[in-house]
Protein backbone atom coordinates (compact mmCIF):
# COMPACT_ATOMS: atom_id res chain seq x y z
CA UNK A 1 0.00 0.00 0.00
CA UNK A 2 1.30 3.29 -0.90
CA UNK A 3 0.29 6.59 1.17
CA UNK A 4 0.67 9.37 -0.26
CA UNK A 5 -0.43 13.28 0.59
CA UNK A 6 -1.44 14.62 -2.98
CA UNK A 7 -2.13 13.39 -6.31
CA UNK A 8 1.12 13.17 -8.33
CA UNK A 9 3.24 12.25 -5.05
CA UNK A 10 2.37 8.56 -5.27
CA UNK A 11 4.38 8.44 -9.67
CA UNK A 12 6.95 11.19 -8.47
CA UNK A 13 8.15 9.03 -5.49
CA UNK A 14 7.89 5.47 -6.79
CA UNK A 15 6.40 5.19 -10.36
CA UNK A 16 8.88 2.74 -11.87
CA UNK A 17 9.37 1.00 -8.82
CA UNK A 18 5.47 0.28 -8.46
CA UNK A 19 5.93 -0.54 -12.21
CA UNK A 20 8.32 -3.18 -11.86
CA UNK A 21 6.51 -4.39 -8.99
CA UNK A 22 3.50 -5.20 -10.80
CA UNK A 23 4.33 -6.20 -13.82
CA UNK A 24 7.74 -8.16 -12.98
CA UNK A 25 7.20 -9.38 -9.56
CA UNK A 26 3.73 -9.56 -9.42
CA UNK A 27 2.78 -7.19 -6.34
CA UNK A 28 -0.74 -5.81 -5.93
CA UNK A 29 -0.71 -2.48 -4.99
CA UNK A 30 -3.25 -0.46 -3.27
CA UNK A 31 -2.53 3.94 -3.12
CA UNK A 32 -3.91 5.90 -1.09
CA UNK A 33 -4.09 9.43 -1.77
CA UNK A 34 -4.84 11.43 1.00
CA UNK A 35 -5.30 15.16 -0.38
CA UNK A 36 -7.07 17.08 -2.79
CA UNK A 37 -4.15 18.77 -4.44
CA UNK A 38 -5.37 21.93 -5.74
CA UNK A 39 -6.32 24.46 -3.34
CA UNK A 40 -3.33 25.62 -1.99
CA UNK A 41 -2.69 28.19 -5.11
CA UNK A 42 -5.05 30.54 -3.39
CA UNK A 43 -5.20 32.56 -0.18
CA UNK A 44 -7.99 30.72 0.84
CA UNK A 45 -9.36 27.40 0.54
CA UNK A 46 -12.81 27.48 -1.88
CA UNK A 47 -13.48 24.15 -3.32
CA UNK A 48 -15.98 25.35 -5.35
CA UNK A 49 -13.87 27.62 -7.07
CA UNK A 50 -11.53 25.48 -7.78
CA UNK A 51 -13.89 22.89 -8.52
CA UNK A 52 -13.64 22.20 -12.58
CA UNK A 53 -9.87 21.68 -11.55
CA UNK A 54 -10.45 19.59 -8.96
CA UNK A 55 -12.70 17.12 -11.17
CA UNK A 56 -9.52 17.09 -13.61
CA UNK A 57 -7.07 16.22 -11.06
CA UNK A 58 -9.12 13.40 -9.63
CA UNK A 59 -9.37 12.15 -13.91
CA UNK A 60 -5.88 12.46 -13.91
CA UNK A 61 -5.30 10.13 -11.19
CA UNK A 62 -7.28 7.45 -12.94
CA UNK A 63 -4.95 7.79 -15.88
CA UNK A 64 -1.93 7.80 -13.93
CA UNK A 65 -2.96 4.78 -12.50
CA UNK A 66 -3.80 3.04 -16.09
CA UNK A 67 0.06 3.95 -17.45
CA UNK A 68 1.56 2.49 -14.10
CA UNK A 69 -0.90 -0.16 -13.79
CA UNK A 70 -1.37 -0.41 -9.86
CA UNK A 71 -4.50 -2.63 -9.17
CA UNK A 72 -6.93 0.19 -7.03
CA UNK A 73 -6.77 4.06 -5.10
CA UNK A 74 -8.66 5.67 -2.43
CA UNK A 75 -9.06 9.66 -2.96
CA UNK A 76 -9.84 11.32 -0.19
CA UNK A 77 -10.09 15.50 0.43
CA UNK A 78 -7.98 17.11 3.41
CA UNK A 79 -6.77 20.34 2.12
CA UNK A 80 -3.62 20.67 0.13
CA UNK A 81 -0.98 21.95 1.78
CA UNK A 82 -2.94 22.42 4.61
CA UNK A 83 -2.84 19.25 6.74
CA UNK A 84 -1.59 20.92 9.82
CA UNK A 85 -5.01 22.43 10.58
CA UNK A 86 -6.20 18.91 10.33
CA UNK A 87 -6.45 16.74 13.49
CA UNK A 88 -3.49 14.11 12.91
CA UNK A 89 -6.01 11.31 14.37
CA UNK A 90 -8.23 12.14 11.81
CA UNK A 91 -5.50 11.32 9.01
CA UNK A 92 -4.53 8.27 11.34
CA UNK A 93 -8.01 6.92 11.06
CA UNK A 94 -8.07 7.12 7.88
CA UNK A 95 -4.84 4.96 7.09
CA UNK A 96 -6.03 2.39 9.79
CA UNK A 97 -9.56 2.01 7.99
CA UNK A 98 -7.19 1.50 4.61
CA UNK A 99 -5.00 -0.77 6.18
CA UNK A 100 -7.81 -2.64 7.87
CA UNK A 101 -10.11 -3.08 4.06
CA UNK A 102 -6.10 -3.89 2.40
CA UNK A 103 -4.59 -5.49 4.74
CA UNK A 104 -1.23 -4.72 3.45
CA UNK A 105 2.61 -6.37 4.57
CA UNK A 106 4.42 -3.28 3.11
CA UNK A 107 3.76 0.39 3.49
CA UNK A 108 5.73 3.29 1.44
CA UNK A 109 5.25 6.93 2.51
CA UNK A 110 6.47 10.24 2.24
CA UNK A 111 10.13 11.17 3.77
CA UNK A 112 9.05 12.33 7.47
CA UNK A 113 11.90 15.16 6.59
CA UNK A 114 10.24 16.89 3.32
CA UNK A 115 9.67 20.53 3.37
CA UNK A 116 6.25 20.39 2.54
CA UNK A 117 3.91 19.95 5.53
CA UNK A 118 1.38 17.33 4.17
CA UNK A 119 3.90 15.09 3.82
CA UNK A 120 5.86 15.88 7.15
CA UNK A 121 2.02 14.66 8.54
CA UNK A 122 1.78 11.44 6.14
CA UNK A 123 4.57 10.12 7.61
CA UNK A 124 3.60 10.65 11.08
CA UNK A 125 -0.36 9.46 10.89
CA UNK A 126 1.00 5.90 8.68
CA UNK A 127 4.19 5.57 11.51
CA UNK A 128 1.37 5.83 13.88
CA UNK A 129 -1.35 4.09 12.18
CA UNK A 130 1.07 1.17 11.76
CA UNK A 131 3.01 0.43 15.35
CA UNK A 132 4.68 -2.62 16.04
CA UNK A 133 2.19 -4.47 17.81
CA UNK A 134 1.57 -8.35 18.45
CA UNK A 135 -1.36 -8.56 15.90
CA UNK A 136 -0.31 -5.63 13.28
CA UNK A 137 -0.19 -6.65 9.85
CA UNK A 138 2.42 -4.06 8.31
CA UNK A 139 5.63 -5.23 8.99
CA UNK A 140 7.43 -3.32 6.62
CA UNK A 141 7.31 0.66 6.17
CA UNK A 142 9.22 2.66 3.57
CA UNK A 143 9.65 6.39 2.79
CA UNK A 144 10.33 7.65 -0.77
CA UNK A 145 11.74 10.93 -1.74
CA UNK A 146 9.27 13.62 -3.62
CA UNK A 147 11.07 15.29 -6.11
CA UNK A 148 10.69 19.08 -5.22
CA UNK A 149 10.22 18.64 -1.68
CA UNK A 150 12.72 16.55 -0.28
CA UNK A 151 15.60 17.96 -2.03
CA UNK A 152 14.67 21.48 -1.12
CA UNK A 153 15.01 20.79 2.83
CA UNK A 154 17.76 23.63 4.25
CA UNK A 155 21.26 22.00 3.48
CA UNK A 156 21.85 22.62 8.19
CA UNK A 157 18.57 20.88 8.80
CA UNK A 158 19.41 17.19 10.04
CA UNK A 159 16.74 15.12 8.69
CA UNK A 160 17.70 15.00 5.12
CA UNK A 161 16.75 11.98 3.06
CA UNK A 162 19.31 9.33 3.14
CA UNK A 163 18.14 6.52 1.46
CA UNK A 164 19.70 2.92 2.50
CA UNK A 165 17.27 1.19 -0.07
CA UNK A 166 17.22 1.01 -3.66
CA UNK A 167 14.62 -0.59 -6.22
CA UNK A 168 16.32 -0.78 -10.24
CA UNK A 169 14.10 -0.79 -13.15
CA UNK A 170 13.84 -0.95 -17.04
CA UNK A 171 13.84 2.00 -19.52
CA UNK A 172 10.05 0.32 -19.98
CA UNK A 173 9.20 1.04 -16.18
CA UNK A 174 10.49 4.58 -16.66
CA UNK A 175 8.72 5.27 -19.83
CA UNK A 176 5.69 4.29 -17.38
CA UNK A 177 6.72 7.16 -14.83
CA UNK A 178 7.34 9.73 -17.27
CA UNK A 179 3.62 8.66 -18.98
CA UNK A 180 2.28 8.98 -15.55
CA UNK A 181 3.33 11.81 -14.40
CA UNK A 182 2.87 13.69 -17.74
CA UNK A 183 -1.28 12.63 -16.85
CA UNK A 184 -1.17 15.30 -14.36
CA UNK A 185 -1.94 18.27 -16.06
CA UNK A 186 -1.31 21.07 -13.07
CA UNK A 187 1.89 18.77 -12.06
CA UNK A 188 4.10 18.34 -14.79
CA UNK A 189 6.72 21.53 -15.54
CA UNK A 190 9.21 22.10 -18.03
CA UNK A 191 12.81 21.29 -17.41
CA UNK A 192 15.03 22.24 -15.21
CA UNK A 193 11.99 21.73 -12.74
CA UNK A 194 13.05 18.39 -10.81
CA UNK A 195 9.08 17.70 -12.26
CA UNK A 196 9.86 17.73 -15.59
CA UNK A 197 10.04 14.13 -17.71
CA UNK A 198 13.73 14.97 -18.23
CA UNK A 199 14.70 15.51 -14.24
CA UNK A 200 12.98 12.46 -13.59
CA UNK A 201 15.08 10.31 -16.21
CA UNK A 202 18.26 12.10 -14.56
CA UNK A 203 16.90 11.38 -11.03
CA UNK A 204 16.38 7.02 -11.68
CA UNK A 205 19.86 7.74 -13.70
CA UNK A 206 21.54 9.22 -10.86
CA UNK A 207 20.34 6.20 -8.52
CA UNK A 208 21.02 3.91 -11.23
CA UNK A 209 24.30 4.87 -11.05
CA UNK A 210 24.82 4.45 -7.27
CA UNK A 211 24.01 1.17 -7.26
CA UNK A 212 25.49 -0.03 -10.75
CA UNK A 213 22.30 -0.37 -12.99
CA UNK A 214 20.79 2.44 -15.69
CA UNK A 215 17.61 3.53 -13.55
CA UNK A 216 16.33 3.11 -9.65
CA UNK A 217 14.58 4.95 -7.06
CA UNK A 218 15.82 5.75 -3.76
CA UNK A 219 14.03 4.23 -0.02
CA UNK A 220 14.67 4.47 3.06
CA UNK A 221 13.84 1.38 5.32
CA UNK A 222 12.28 2.38 8.28
CA UNK A 223 11.32 -0.77 10.00
CA UNK A 224 11.07 -4.62 8.94
CA UNK A 225 9.55 -7.12 10.87
CA UNK A 226 10.18 -10.63 10.41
Amino acid sequence: MIVAAHPDDEILGLGGSMHRLIHQLGASVHVVILGEGITSRADERDTEKWKNELSIHKRNIEEAKKAIGYHSVSVYDFPDNRFDTVALLDIIKTIEKEKAEWKPDVVFTHHGGDLNIDHQRTFEAVVTACRPMEDEVVKTIITFETPSGTEWRPSTDPKHFIPNLFISFDEDSLHAKIEAMESYTFEIRDYPHPRSPEALKIRASFWGQNIGKMFAEAFCLIRSVN
